[in-house]
């Protein structure tokens, strides 16, 4: 995953943990090594060592939490349910609700070993190899949104239909939660999604809800996805929910969360935004196409969501010690967003 931070930037006793764990994974063998995975903003993440098995521990932040946020027990669900599929996460190992145990619940999956992308340019990539990556992105998207939930014991996951409509107003509710001042951008982008919802076409997927570069591990020497990481938004959903939101970074600058908007595509040889959806259509060829709204819907969740960072950065339970930085990019979101829903082209530089 991501460098792990100091054993010493636990916030929870660890001989607590060593002792439940000793109950149900048995004994430890004198090996217990817990660190802290550096970055990230949502669920805190752990490495840990215990005997001869490699894990990485996953909690709900401590503190208060907006309610319905860091839905771990379903994070554990859906490992459980597609593991056995060819849609490749993490294995599963242990779920804790109790807790007494470290604070929160948590769990552990197998640690898997590979490579973590966060810079969508991949410029650390030789250039012959970046758009195989990012065709490897659409193609796994596509092959989780292939499969049937009920089928993988997922079939009561999420409600059944108008998702795009319970969903603007799911993300109304989240926003409203928040103690900040009123962001207008926000209120408009609602406003204009609310006013053009699609007729719903009844389609059901399991959607990830994070689908992105960064949640993404890929085999260490191969353009292959090894791991789909970060499971707390997902439900049943819309696939093209998932696929608006995997292109926000042909939306957004760089110093908007790393997006590739004003790079040079080609001179990179990154695909451009047609040719990654192009690459997801053919793996999904009975996709409806994708229109403005779903991108402006994924670029108004991400939006909300930046809004919760920040609220966790005001009440100090934050994953990321800097969270309070991505603060203003709750109204460039939004700004990005109706961009998009006026047919404008995106601007750059400062707003």
């Amino acid at each position: 995953m991501t460098a792990p931070a100091s054993a010493g930037t636990t916030e929870f006793d660890k001989e607590s943990l060593r002792n439940h764990l000793r109950d149900k994974l048995g004994p430890d063998g004198g090996l217990f090594v817990l660190e802290r995975i550096g970055g990230g903003q949502s669920n805190p993440s752990f490495f840990l060592d215990y005997g001869d098995r490699r894990l990485v521990l996953r909690k709900q932040p401590a503190g208060p939490i907006l309610k319905g946020a860091h839905a771990i027990d379903r994070e554990y669900r859906v490992l459980e349910a597609l593991f056995p599929t060819g849609v490749p996460v993490p294995e599963p190992v242990h779920y804790c609700s109790d807790e007494g145990v470290i604070g929160t619940p948590f769990y552990l999956m197998k640690r898997v070993e590979g490579r973590v992308f966060t810079d969508t340019s991949l410029a650390e990539l030789p250039a012959d190899q970046r758009r195989d990556i990012w065709m490897a992105v659409a193609r796994t998207m596509a092959a989780m949104h292939a499969l049937r939930p009920e089928t993988v014991g997922l079939g009561d996951f999420g409600k059944p239909g108008n998702y795009f409509e319970r969903q603007i107003s799911r993300w109304d509710r989240q926003y409203r939660q928040s103690d900040l001042q009123p962001i207008a951008p926000i209120e408009q982008l609602h406003d204009w999604l609310s006013a053009n919802l699609p007729e719903d076409d009844g389609r059901v997927a399991l959607c990830h809800g994070d689908f992105r570069l960064g949640n993404l591990m890929f085999h260490p020497t191969e353009a292959r996805v090894v791991a789909v990481l970060d499971w707390e938004l997902s439900t049943l959903g819309h696939p093209l929910a998932d696929l608006g939101f995997c292109c926000m970074p042909w939306h957004t600058a760089p110093d908007e969360y790393g997006g590739l908007l004003g790079i040079d595509l080609a001179e990179m040889r990154l695909p451009s935004e047609g040719e990654f959806v192009a690459c997801y259509m053919k793996a999904a060829p009975d996709s409806p196409p994708l229109l403005p709204f779903h991108k402006a819907f994924a670029l108004y969740r991400f939006a909300v969501i930046f809004v919760g960072i920040a609220e966790r950065a005001r009440l100090g339970n934050a994953s990321d010690p800097e969270a309070a930085r991505f603060a203003p990019l709750a109204e460039r979101f939004a700004i990005r967003a109706l961009e998009i829903a006026n047919r404008e082209p995106h601007k750059l530089g400062p707003f």
